[in-house]
């Protein structure tokens, strides 16, 4: 009778030890991460341009262009002259928790005119306002821009740094008002690609991430800070937490590419 007792046991054990080994396995299996395209690589379906001082929609001289699975800000048709003609493409939808990432590198010569810190300078804007309330000359969007920036040949300048057009953070618990600030990442010199994520909790917490590594963390996205249109509107609102809202990307005067533009809803 005991042999028999024994046996049972041993058959329980071994039951309960396979059941928590296979426990084990499907908690060390990491959950698969649903990212979702937003360039599909042929066109600008599902993206906005605005241009300043072109109608909303207006593509002024083709200026976002896509070729062999890239967006391109060029300036072929502009015969040289920029004329602060700042643009943003805003993809349709907004979000508010989400992690986005793509690939991005400046290429060729800036256009003549262009301002001299536009040189190798573009940027995502996240939290943005919605394009349709876009002042037909209004320079930026009210949002928070994740700057980036390449390297001039020699010397310091990384990029994945922040600019608040309109906005202000909160880092190291104080208010941060100055409208742009450096993050800790490596400079990037010529063509290269270079990778970027920024991860975005609502108006808590922002991460920027270049090529996997974090190199800037803040707080509370808010409105704040000088805009160029609409200011009683958002002198009204100071204060007032983004929490949401439409992502962007720049032309600033330097052509650039962007490339594998994902986002992750969280």
């Amino acid at each position: 009778m005991i042999k028999k007792h024994n046996t049972i046991l041993l058959v329980l054990c071994t039951i309960l030890l396979f059941h928590c080994k296979n426990e084990e396995k499907k908690t060390d299996t990491p959950k698969k991460e649903n990212w979702v395209k937003l360039f599909n690589g042929k066109d600008l379906e599902d993206w906005t341009i605005k241009i300043k001082g072109q109608p909303l929609g207006d593509n002024y001289k083709n200026t976002f262009i896509v070729e062999n699975g890239v967006l391109k800000v060029n300036y072929d048709e502009y015969d040289g002259v920029f004329n602060a003609s700042y643009g943003h493409i805003y993809y349709n939808k907004p979000f508010s928790n989400y992690k986005f990432r793509m690939q991005y590198r400046f290429t060729g010569e800036q256009i003549k005119d262009g301002a001299g810190w536009a040189t190798r300078n573009s940027g995502v804007m996240i939290h943005c306002e919605d394009p349709k309330n876009i002042g037909l000359n209004q320079d930026f969007p009210v949002s928070i821009e994740v700057q980036l920036l390449g390297g001039l040949g020699s010397g310091e300048r990384p990029t994945g740094n922040l600019c608040t057009p309109g906005t202000n953070v909160v880092m190291n618990d104080e208010l941060f008002t100055p409208h742009c600030v450096n993050s800790s990442s490596k400079t990037y010199h010529g063509d290269q690609w270079v990778s970027m994520e920024i991860e975005v909790r609502n108006d808590s917490i922002i991460k920027h991430f270049i090529n996997d590594q974090q190199v800037l963390t803040y707080t509370k996205p808010q409105v704040g800070g000088s805009v160029d249109y609409n200011q009683d509107y958002w002198k009204d609102k100071e204060g007032s937490p983004l929490k949401s809202g439409y992502i962007s990307l720049q032309s600033e005067s330097h052509p650039v590419e962007f490339k594998n533009i994902e986002i992750l809803e969280l």
